[in-house]
């Protein structure tokens, strides 16, 4: 049986700043593209099998630096719509709203409708679905964004969307998701690049 390698994309400016990016379209920075390319030595160390992506150019840069041109990608692997939060910090918001989170606040709309963290988890439900049969044959690989990735995580683990807050997770990062007597099971988490 194989894992799920996740790997969240490298740096771009708006991460670097600590934005809420979720559809906004950004490339990678300089570094986010030094960030992908290192990860390329621990992706060609496992028997990947297939590998997804999120549409958006930061994640497939980021696939293809990490070694894996063929990434296809998937709407459901999208971050999450921020709508009226997209491009804030948390602590931008927080002048507003006292005690604002992602994930204990609704979203607003803005440019975009925005979507609950309950939204999103449904999003990931749909993923872990269709990559489960191919992880009977090997690792399937999954490039994507901070959020989403610790919702999809929440998700593998049976526990509810909101508690992808408890899985911090660094820009160029890889974790591993597996099986344990059967059991979903976190294998590694957030290994920055050797």
């Amino acid at each position: 049986m194989g894992e799920l390698l996740i790997l969240r994309h490298g740096e771009t400016e708006w991460s670097r700043m600590r934005k809420h990016t979720g559809r906004t379209d950004l490339p990678l920075t300089p570094r986010g593209e030094e960030e992908a390319s290192a990860l390329a030595p621990r992706v060609a160390a496992r028997h990947i099998v297939c590998a997804f992506c999120s549409p958006a150019l930061r994640a497939r840069a980021t696939a293809r630096l990490a070694g894996l041109p063929g990434a296809e990608p998937l709407d459901d692997l999208w971050e999450w719509d921020y709508g009226g939060y997209e491009g804030r910090t948390t602590a931008e918001i927080r002048q507003e709203i006292p005690g604002w989170a992602v994930w204990t606040h609704e979203i607003v709309p803005g440019a975009t409708p925005g979507e609950t963290v309950r939204a999103v988890g449904e999003r990931c439900d749909r993923v872990i679905a269709a990559v489960r049969p191919h992880l009977e044959s090997g690792d399937v690989a999954l490039v994507a964004h901070g959020h989403l990735l610790r919702i999809l995580t929440a998700r593998w683990l049976g526990l509810p969307a909101d508690h992808g807050r408890l899985f911090a997770l660094r820009t160029g990062t890889t974790c591993t998701l597996g099986l344990e007597h059967g059991r979903e099971v976190i294998t590694s988490w957030n290994v920055p690049p050797s």
